[in-house]
């Protein structure tokens, strides 16, 4: 198996299609995958992330190089890095897809497609983790925005289905050009954020983005929003 693949070959799963139930999580063996460090640091790691889970900083994960890793250690680590990928990829989409029904109209479809590549850039990111080796990285990055552009094509693929369903043509051609015009590959044009920082900066720097940047994506779009209510 090749860095960055998932078990299932390439990152599987896209546009309409179900997850599969998550694997039990299995205890991995400190005698012989890695060290027991930073072999599981990353491993945990990924197992939240995967899970979405809030305040994480991945700044903070060790580097490794290598050489810390045998052959088979890799293995097993890149798979763990391609099924979290592929996982969120499949989160992500199912999300888009769910906001995209739910556009009254095609000033909201470009409002849900612009703030949903905040999700494809934390993804992003994580492929291109400058704590992995250039290799890994570069072939993880590489198959994640394949994932990207294969994702953007399918959106346009489905208008055709819907206009065999019966969609106005008029209403299908306005909601090509909401999807050019608001492409999820722009994102693929942006280079990762890949400055280090320490843990302490990168606490502080996730209270800051979650005070003033809230992620949209955080939660079910179709969900109805609450009201604040401002009381004297």
């Amino acid at each position: 198996m090749r860095s960055g693949e998932s078990r299932g070959g390439r990152f599987t799963g896209l546009l309409g299609r179900k997850r599969p139930a998550a694997a039990p999580a299995n205890p991995e063996p400190d005698s012989y995958w890695g060290d027991g460090g930073d072999y599981h640091a990353w491993v945990d790691f990924l197992r939240r992330w995967t899970a979405e889970e809030e305040h994480l900083h991945p700044q903070a994960l060790p580097t490794l190089s290598d050489e810390q890793f045998a052959a088979e250690t890799w293995v097993r680590l890149t798979t763990h890095l391609g099924d979290a990928l592929g996982t969120r990829l499949q989160a992500w989409s199912d999300r888009l897809v769910a906001a995209l029904n739910a556009a009254q109209d095609e000033f909201s479809a470009g409002r849900e497609l612009t703030q949903s590549r905040t999700g494809l850039r934390a993804i992003r990111a994580m492929a291109r983790h400058q704590g992995l080796p250039a290799g890994v990285r570069d072939r993880l990055g590489g198959v994640v925005d394949e994932q990207i552009a294969q994702l953007q094509a399918q959106l346009e693929q489905g208008l055709e289905e819907k206009a065999r369903a019966g969609w106005d043509p008029r209403q299908v051609e306005r909601r090509r050009r909401t999807l050019r015009e608001n492409a999820l590959t722009e994102v693929t044009a942006q280079p990762p954020e890949t400055k280090k920082r320490g843990k302490r900066d990168a606490a502080a720097r996730a209270a800051h983005e979650a005070r003033n940047d809230p992620d949209p994506w955080s939660h079910d779009p179709t969900a109805p929003s609450r009201r604040r209510v401002i009381t004297d």
